[in-house]
């Protein structure tokens, strides 16, 4: 609700499955991912019952076949230079006669693309966008008592479709579903809250489905609210009546509420219980956080009423060597290193992501922008043969937008409405790109930083249709929750300001443009904006510190990421601050420097270079020809900083530059242990070491757990090379083999390499800066697994899980 002309505050209670991959559930669910038969390649007929599907492939799921594929200049750049193409998967199964009766749902996360689904013959739908999750209702086409089969038909076959890596297949959880006939909706619970003082006021929807043709079902709905200990706090009973569809609203309250935080992201727990008379017919139980967020046009970001700058990262859906099908014990790594380098934002760019990402922000405390559209009514450039190089290509979701847009949005915001996460909704991407495909006059006047074609295209279809669509775009979203505001990443806002997309918007996203914040805060004084997308310079940063009407920014990108690629070999984009295996760069580290509350201090080195600025990419390497001068930095938020080499203080110390965020010293190299102190108020807060490494002598590996619990968890074993010693060498290339036991299965080996068209599946994987990254799935947890790492000249070494 707007409370005037440039503030806008939303107050929620929101909430998460506990489910893994399924948001908001309903009925009795059952992962569908073990034991699917694969065939790459189009068979026609592919979906009828009586198909010989015995000589497939067997894998479970998820699965990505794109990345198992073959780099090749025959594939498109813009994703990775990996294959697309047409394939099946197919699965028998039982269906009990105990279920006869009740409903059999199945449940998709994420399908990549134009998915096509079969039941015992039948063609139960389809789905052109591989970012939304979907249902279908197989119980018409089921023989219970007997087996079934049911086959998917994914068509990626236009693999340039995309700006960046998407993968393809079923690269997300499915699940089998089991309801009563009468049962909670998909996605059906949705919650807001008022807040009065200490006491809460919580107002709840549940959308009822009653499969009973003609029928008048009594009901009643119970919600029953508990805190993290498991202690009731509250709850309501209602009664009612369902014919077909019913919503039954409801109220709660309760009081001193323990408020979601990003220090502390308290959930409590709701069960939704659906009863007729005494028997249970459906529950369901989530998670829920309570909070406040508030944008002012003048003052920024609140949460919980307390100013908050976003410090935000922008992620694709990919994890290097995974592919799009990536466990969520990876994103858990993935965004605890994120939080350790001071990030409190994630910006879903430019899709509806896997639900365990937000359930993972929920838990650990990010800030989310929820985005749905890269493309509209027209298609953007897909670079072919290199980034911004050769004749772009013009495959893409905008073929479908026309008719799914409106489902698609509609959808991502009812799955996706209940975390406490996100605070806003994105309808798109540099939709306003200069020329790709929109136009206007005033770009004979004007540009933007990002390269385009200059000047006014008449046959570009005319930018004022973006306005058009954006209002649509935000009525769809206003429909399903007026929680949180709407906005969009503008790449060119000199243009868009010349029409009523901004104007369509709560918030409104620069991409790149920190130049115009003034002028446009000046010309527009009752917008709220941000940085959508933005560089990693100091100077904007210095944007969002300097102008608290500015609610943060949204650095490109968070990770390394496949494809958006640059020639061939490349493999993917290097604008992370964290490689594709979770190495912090040394721009990360100069991050948390900004970012980051805690004292920290970053040393690095490189050859010195007279007249240039201190860099934010220096390595920590102390391992130069003797006597030659070497720059030294040190990335601090303490006040001084002072260096010592084997021992001895090397001149004064030095206090932390304004202008570059960098400490420095120009020194000559001598071998042995280099070391920063990093003080503030004359007490040292935090320091850094660099050691002279001698040759490759040793393996070393370390899991990040050192047992599993369940089938299919995923841990993440570092493999180091190491010197006699023990200091990591940052120049090994040392070539690994890899031998897992009959428990445990290598899903992908990751260096962070972005110029390999190699195989990272195979257990024959190169080192990069001395590090490898391996990823390992459990297959029976009952049983001890193991790892062998080898190199020849170098002893064996065992991992065990």
């Amino acid at each position: 609700m707007k409370q005037s002309k440039h503030v806008i505050v939303f107050l929620l209670l929101i909430l998460q499955i506990t489910s893994t991959g399924f948001a908001q559930g309903f009925g009795d669910k059952f992962l569908f991912n073990d034991r699917w038969s694969f065939h790459l390649g189009d068979i026609q007929f592919g979906g009828i019952e009586q198909l010989d599907h015995s000589a497939w492939r067997v894998l479970d799921l998820p699965h990505d076949w794109s990345v198992e594929g073959i780099a090749s200049t025959k594939n498109a750049s813009c994703t990775g230079f990996l294959p697309g193409g047409i394939a099946w998967y197919r699965k028998s199964f039982d269906m009990p006669i105990e279920r006869k009766g009740q409903q059999v749902y199945i449940y998709f996360g994420g399908v990549y693309n134009n998915s096509e689904v079969f039941i015992n013959g039948i063609n139960v739908g389809k789905r052109p966008n591989g970012y939304i999750s979907f249902m279908y209702d197989l119980t018409p086409y089921l023989r219970f008592g007997a087996n079934n089969t049911i086959a998917v038909r994914v068509n990626h076959s236009e693999d340039a479709d995309s700006r960046w890596y998407t993968g393809s297949g079923i690269y997300r959880d499915v699940y089998l579903v089991y309801a009563q006939p009468v049962h909670i909706d998909l996605w059906g619970v949705y919650y807001t809250t008022q807040q009065n003082g200490v006491n809460v006021s919580i107002q709840t929807a549940t959308n009822i489905i009653n499969t009973k043709e003609g029928a008048n079902v009594p009901i009643i709905v119970k919600q029953e609210l508990f805190d993290a200990k498991g202690k009731k706090i509250t709850a309501t009973v209602t009664s009612s009546k369902v014919t077909d569809k019913h919503t039954v609203s409801q109220e709660l309250h309760f009081s001193n509420p323990v408020l979601w935080t990003l220090a502390a992201p308290y959930l409590y727990t709701l069960n939704t219980t659906l009863l007729s008379g005494k028997d249970t017919l459906d529950k369901t139980s989530t998670k829920v956080g309570i909070r406040t967020i508030s944008f002012d046009a003048n003052k920024g970001f609140a949460l919980n009423g307390v100013p908050e700058k976003l410090k935000g990262v922008c992620i694709h859906h990919d994890a290097g060597a995974l592919g799009a099908a990536v466990p969520k014990e990876v994103w858990q790594r993935r965004f605890n290193i994120l939080k350790e380098m001071g990030c409190n934002a994630i910006r879903m760019s430019h899709n509806p992501q896997s639900t365990d990402l937000y359930d993972l922000c929920d838990e650990l405390g990010l800030l989310v922008i929820d985005e749905a559209f890269d493309e509209w009514e027209y298609p953007k450039h897909k670079w072919i043969t290199g980034w911004n190089n050769g004749d772009p290509g013009l495959q893409g979701s905008a073929t479908y937008f026309n008719e799914w847009h409106a489902r698609d949005l509609s959808d991502m915001v009812c799955r996706d409405r209940n975390h406490p996460s996100i605070i806003m909704w994105s309808i798109g991407n540099e939709i306003d790109y200069p020329q790709d495909p929109y136009s206007h006059p005033i770009l004979n006047q004007a540009g933007i930083r990002q390269k385009h074609k200059a000047g006014h295209i008449i046959s570009q279809p005319r930018a004022e249709n973006m306005g058009y669509i954006a209002k649509e775009l935000v009525s769809i979203i206003k429909k399903f929750d007026r929680s949180r505001p709407t906005t969009a990443a503008l790449a060119a806002p000199v243009m868009s300001n010349e029409t009523d997309y901004p104007k369509a918007l709560d918030v409104v996203g620069y991409n790149y443009t920190e130049s115009s914040y003034e002028k446009d805060h000046q010309t527009y004084p009752d917008r709220i904006f941000y940085g959508s997308e933005n560089g990693t310079g100091l100077d904007a940063w210095k944007a969002v510190t300097d102008h608290d009407y500015i609610l943060g920014q949204f650095l490109w990108t968070g990770y390394d990421f496949l494809g958006e690629a640059g020639s061939w070999p490349s493999r993917g984009s290097t604008a992370g601050e964290i490689d594709l295996a979770g190495n912090i760069k040394p721009r990360g580290y100069f991050r948390k420097a900004l970012w980051s509350a805690t004292p920290t201090a970053y040393a690095g080195t490189y050859p010195y270079r007279a007249e240039e600025k201190p860099s934010v990419n220096a390595p920590a390497l102390w391992n130069y020809k003797e006597g030659e001068k070497i720059r030294v930095v040190c990335y601090t938020n303490c006040e001084e900083a002072e260096l010592h080499i084997n021992g001895n203080k090397m001149g004064d110390r030095k206090a932390y530059d304004t202008a570059t965020g960098i400490i420095y010293w120009d020194t000559p190299f001598t071998a042995g242990k280099l070391e920063v102190l990093a003080f503030t108020k004359g007490i040292q807060k935090a320091g850094s070491i660099i050691e002279t490494v001698g040759k490759p002598s040793a393996i070393a590996a370390t899991a990040d757990k050192e047992r599993f619990s369940k089938k299919g968890e995923v841990a993440h074993v570092m493999v180091t090379i190491k010197d006699k010693d023990g200091h990591i060498v940052p120049f090994a290339d040392t070539e690994l083999s890899f031998q897992v036991s009959d428990n445990a299965v290598l899903l992908g080996t990751e260096n962070a390499a972005t110029t390999l068209p190699d195989n990272f599946q195979d257990n024959v994987q190169r080192c990069k800066n001395g590090k490898l990254l391996l990823y390992i799935r459990s297959v029976d947890p009952s049983k001890p697994a193991s790892i062998k790492i080898s190199a020849p000249l170098f002893d064996e070494v065992t991992v065990a899980l």
